[in-house]
Parts: C-alpha cells; structure tokens; sequence
C-alpha cells in the first residue's frame, strides 16, 4: 500500500524591538512583546486553531486512517504559552488521538548545525524535552531549521540516536532517483525521507494563483496527481509551513475546504492512505544511501542556504553573533543564553537577504522590515549591545567581534 506523508512546520520567530543604535537594554530586553503577541494571536485566529480543528476533524471522520505530523519550534511554543495557550491545548487534542506525530528540531530554529555542533545538540535537547513536558511523547524523527541538511548534519543527527531525519528532494541531489522512496543517510542505517517539492508547492504556492495553469486546485485533481505515483514509489511526502492555511493562502481561496475533502479522495484508491514519519520509516525498505555532498534547504529555487547566507551582510552578521559563543556561556546567566539563542533565529538572517525577483518577492512577504537594509541596522543595533552585556557579565575579554556587518 502507497501513502501520503504530511508534515507541517510551525514556527514563529522573536521579532526584534525598535532598536537604535543609541540604546541600551539592561536585561536584554531586545524583542518586541507587543509585536510578537498581536502576531501569535493573528496567526492563531487565522491558522493554528481552524486548522488544527480541520485536521481533528479529519481525524475523527476517517477514524484514525488520517495521519499527519508537525515539526512546532522551541520559539513558537514559548509564544504560544505566553500569548495563546489554547492554540498549545488544540495540539494537544491532535497529538492524543494517536494520529498525529511530533518531529524533533532545534528549539530556537536556529542555524547552529552550521556554526557550532555543541549548541546544536543542546538546542534539540533543550526542543525534546519541551516537547515531552508539554505533550507527553519523544520525537523519533529529526528535521532541521529549514530543511538544512548535508551528509554531516544527517551523521550528527544519527549518532544522537534519532530514527530518521527528513530533508528537502533537490533534483541534482536525486539524480536519476525519485523522492518517493526512503532513503537512508550516508554511511548510516538512519532514515531519510525526502519531500516531492512539485507537489508540495503546488499546495503551499500555487493554490490560489490564478495565473496557474492549474487553477483552481481541487481535491479531487491533486489526488489524481498522487494516484499517479502508484507503482513509482511508496509514499508520497508533502513537507510545507503550516502557515499555508489560513494565512500564507487565507480561507477565502478555499484552502479549507481544499484540505478537509483531500482524504477522502485519496481513500478513493484502494491502494492509498496516510502514514507518518516514523511509519513510514518502519512501513517500507529503504531504497539505498542518498549522499547530499552539499548543503541543501527547502528555501528557493536553488534549494540551497543563500537564503541566509548569501550575501556579506548575512555572513559576517552570523560570524559576529556565533563568535560571541564561549564568552556567553562562561557568564553561566541564564537569561543571557536565552537572548544569544533567541538571536541565533534564522529569521532574523532571513530578512537580511537581497535576492531579486520570486525569491525576493518571498522573503519581503515574510520580512517585517522595509527593506534586508534595515534589517540588518536594527540586528547590528541589538547585537552591539548584546556583545557590551556579554562583556560586562563574562570573566574573560571580548573577543575581536565585527559589528559593523
């Protein structure tokens, strides 16, 4: 039997504060509450609990053939449990029915997999055991911030222990392969299951574009599309921001209503259901080793990490902040850690970035700032002071750090 694979990432990120080069914060007081309560509320009111009510539904209506799982960042939980917890109670309806499975990440969606190996693997830990406080259960299955992955961040990720790692379908990765198989990672017997970005962006981007030679998307097309990969693979995974419904794509282009008939018109094929991760991974064989010998993400069209490091602005912005490390930890301040980690946000890089055309549409759509410009003079702003906060409280000199990023 074939399957669909859905994994959801929920992420929302610290917004920073209005921060100008002459100011100074006594506590680190650098992120703006007002802002990053009204948008956790927005985005609830228009995403996370209609669709979490959507998907329950689903649940209960294919009693328990429905599966899905979600990747919830550290970051968006803490917000949630500040500003809407009701939105961490909806999740916790999904996760008790057993149809639903929880991924593991880094807590601050962070780029550490590329800048330090010890704050990564404290960062997942940090994720898993929020994950098992607020809602019982222990991630098996790992996926990165943004997808970022090679075969050193899928060693790493195996040798902690995890079950399977997912990871973005590039085609010059695949090759002659197709992405609806399992994989493992490189020299490792951990799985690997790659997204079948097509279908996935057709869901996530191209729902509501009129200019699309398949508008409008109904449930009933999509599955055909699926039905179609019988006999070419096993699962068919469809890896996209939760924030599609609702907010990405609003309810007035149908998104809803397109979400809450897909199952059933998958169920048409006899040969068709849902799986989870973990399910799959115990479900099917793997294919053989698939080696990423470069860095890989879902962002772009070139699926690679430029849409945080691709300019200098982005680059020494990053040196500055990750160069900071030691000093942080030898303060021992809790609250100090919690602002280092909390600006190692890929957003706050994300916004940085100076792409032109599709790819600059999408990040200046994400992006609350006028311009990467700006972005990077209010990051600049913060991280100046953040670098005079570290050096009053460490026992050791200030490293040379360049802040004029």
């Amino acid at each position: 039997m074939n399957s669909v694979c859905f994994y959801f990432q929920v992420h929302q990120p610290f917004r920073l504060a209005n921060f100008s080069f002459f100011d100074r914060s006594p506590e680190c007081a650098f992120f703006d509450e007002d802002l990053n309560g009204a948008i956790a509320r927005k985005v609830a009111d228009k995403c996370y609990l209609p669709a979490n009510e959507t998907m329950l539904r689903m649940i209960e209506a294919h009693h328990g053939a429905f599966k899905i799982a979600y990747s919830i960042s550290g970051v968006a939980l803490e917000q949630f449990e500040k500003y809407t917890p009701e939105v961490i109670d909806s999740f916790r309806r999904l996760v008790d029915t057993g149809c639903v499975e929880l991924l593991s990440e880094t807590f601050y969606h962070s780029l550490s997999a590329l800048y330090s190996e010890q704050e990564f693997r404290e960062q997942v830990q940090l994720h898993r055991e929020h994950i098992r406080r607020l809602f019982g259960v222990t991630p098996g299955v790992f996926r990165n911030t943004e997808l970022i992955y090679d075969d050193r961040i899928g060693r790493m990720v195996s040798d902690m222990g995890f079950d399977g790692v997912i990871a973005e379908g590039a085609d010059d990765i695949l090759g002659w392969r197709n992405p609806n198989f399992v994989y493992n990672v490189a020299d490792r017997p951990t799985a690997l299951l790659v997204k079948n970005y097509k279908l996935s962006d057709d869901i996530a981007f191209r729902f509501s574009n009129q200019g699309w030679g398949e508008f409008p998307l109904t449930a009933e097309k999509f599955s055909n599309w699926v039905h179609r990969y019988s006999g070419n693979g096993h699962l068919i995974n469809l890896f996209m921001d939760y924030e599609t419904f609702g907010e990405h794509q609003w309810e007035s282009t149908g998104i809803f209503n397109f979400l809450e008939h897909l199952p059933s018109r998958v169920f048409d094929h006899p040969d068709w259901g849902f799986c989870t991760p973990s399910e799959a991974i115990a479900k099917y064989p793997s294919a053989g080793p698939l080696y990423y010998p470069r860095l890989t993400s879902w962002a772009d069209e070139d699926r690679d990490i430029t849409a945080w490091r691709g300019n200098e602005m982005q680059v020494r912005a990053l040196d500055a902040t990750y160069a900071l490390s030691e000093l942080v930890y030898a303060t021992g301040d809790p609250v100090i850690l919690d602002a280092f980690r909390k600006l190692q946000t890929s957003d706050h890089f994300y916004y940085m970035c100076t792409k032109w055309f599709a790819d600059g549409d999408v990040h200046a759509y994400f992006s609350p700032y006028e311009s990467p410009y700006d972005a990077c003079i209010r990051f600049r702003n913060v991280l100046r002071d953040f670098a005079r906060i570290v050096e009053n409280a460490a026992p050791a000199r200030l490293p040379d750090v360049d802040l004029t990023a």
